[in-house]
């Protein structure tokens, strides 16, 4: 595992307009673990076609809570698309946790689905289908050929802003406008 310093986790991988992969396309995902046998994260930045309601349904759990139900489930990635991974705020455990960062955890068993639609699940919490990864050195390769750019991750823009303006926002957040920036990358 590298160094604390080299790891990528707690990071937003911001993709570059050159980025054409469609799975990828002006997304945003925040980098769960990374170490020398590879990463993986979750997109937080696409809508799925799904509600909450859909998914807790579609598991057998109920829920009384309209707004809870309402809630857009995130495209996660395209690695795993029928496992639901939990990222959320807290300190309570659950059966299935990684600790992203310091209350930041990314929980993939039932549990914290059944806390949700009880109302005692974290206070704040994104559920996405799938997830994004990526083979050793296989980042770090993308990052050198200017595919992504690295910002930090914060509550706010994962838990509170539009999907929509997440995108600009990552980016800004390191001082850069995509939308100034042209649709190709090469190197001098």
């Amino acid at each position: 595992m590298p160094a604390t310093s080299d790891t990528l986790a707690n990071q937003l991988l911001v993709a570059l307009p050159a980025l054409a992969d469609p799975n990828f396309a002006r997304s945003v995902a925040l980098i769960c673990q990374h170490d020398d046998q590879g990463a993986m994260g979750v997109m937080v930045n696409r809508a799925s076609e799904y509600t909450l309601g859909q998914v807790l349904s579609q598991m057998g759990i109920g829920s009384d809570d309209a707004q809870l139900c309402a809630r857009a489930v995130l495209h996660g990635g395209p690695v795993h698309q029928e496992r639901g991974f939990v990222l959320h705020d807290g300190g309570r455990e659950w059966d299935s946790s990684l600790q992203v960062a310091a209350g930041l955890y990314l929980t993939t068993s039932r549990d914290v689905l059944e806390a949700m639609a009880a109302g005692e699940g974290p206070r704040n919490a994104v559920v996405a289908l799938g997830c994004a990864g990526w083979g050793a050195g296989q980042l770090e390769f993308e990052l050198g050929e200017n595919t992504w750019l690295t910002a930090p991750a914060d509550s706010e823009l994962l838990f509170e802003l539009p999907l929509e303006r997440r995108w600009q926002t990552a980016a800004g957040r390191i001082g850069v406008d995509l939308f100034r920036m042209t649709d190709y990358s090469g190197h001098a």
